[in-house]
């Protein structure tokens, strides 16, 4: 393509910038570029799960999932849901406190949750209410503990812990929805502006040389 359009355009004559630019997108993907960056994709991804399987990069990964702008809300919500409908169930079953929270931490599929609910066990071994180092922690949102309190004070907190998984579960599922409507316009724009960059600069030489053409004439 580039060798064709050179030579119509004539000796010295450069291609458009934006053709020359995604002429040298391709040549880079289509030689050892491409490999480079492949591989580099690969050994980032290795590494990082190795990393993941450590107790610092575990922490600090799981903690960094939570912070990503809308993403990390809605895994915060699944996380509090997963919480909450765990330890209703447990609860109910007739399973003690402290036995519940330790099956509650384990489970809890996130290692920031996790030790704060190994926070609220330990709170509990001392004689705290389950509010108490609930509200303390930066996990849960001050609602949740406000509920939890409410359904201590009733004696009623497995029901109080279902309602608040029902409340939370429902939340994920609008969060989800509304991500998923968020994330069609945009990857359809997207993809627009891409192909029709592509399409624009090829098209680019042809329109310096029918100019060319014309001059000629």
């Amino acid at each position: 393509f580039q060798s064709i359009f050179t030579g119509l355009l004539g000796p010295g004559e450069l291609l458009p910038l934006p053709t020359r630019i995604v002429v040298g997108i391709s040549d880079f993907l289509a030689g050892i570029g491409g490999l480079v960056l492949l591989g580099a994709i690969v050994v980032s991804v290795i590494g990082i799960r190795f990393y993941y399987k450590t107790p610092k990069g575990h922490r600090m990964l799981d903690g960094l999932m939570l912070k990503i702008p809308i993403i990390g809300g809605i895994l915060r919500k699944i996380a509090i849901a997963r919480f909450s409908r765990t330890l209703s169930t447990l609860l109910s079953s007739g399973v003690p406190i402290l036995q519940s929270l330790d099956i509650t931490a384990r489970t809890a599929g996130n290692v920031i949750l996790e030790e704060a609910i190994n926070k609220i066990r330990v709170g509990v071994e001392r004689g705290e209410t389950v509010t108490e180092p609930l509200k303390a922690s930066e996990v849960f949102p001050n609602m949740v503990a406000q509920m939890v309190g409410i359904g201590e004070q009733t004696g009623a907190l497995d029901a109080m812990l279902g309602k608040i998984a029902d409340f939370y579960e429902q939340e994920v599922d609008s969060a989800i929805a509304s991500l998923l409507t968020l994330i069609e316009p945009v990857m359809i724009g997207f993809l627009g502006v891409t192909i029709g960059s592509i399409v624009i600069a090829m098209y680019l030489p042809l329109f310096t040389l029918i100019g060319k053409m014309s001059q000629g004439n």
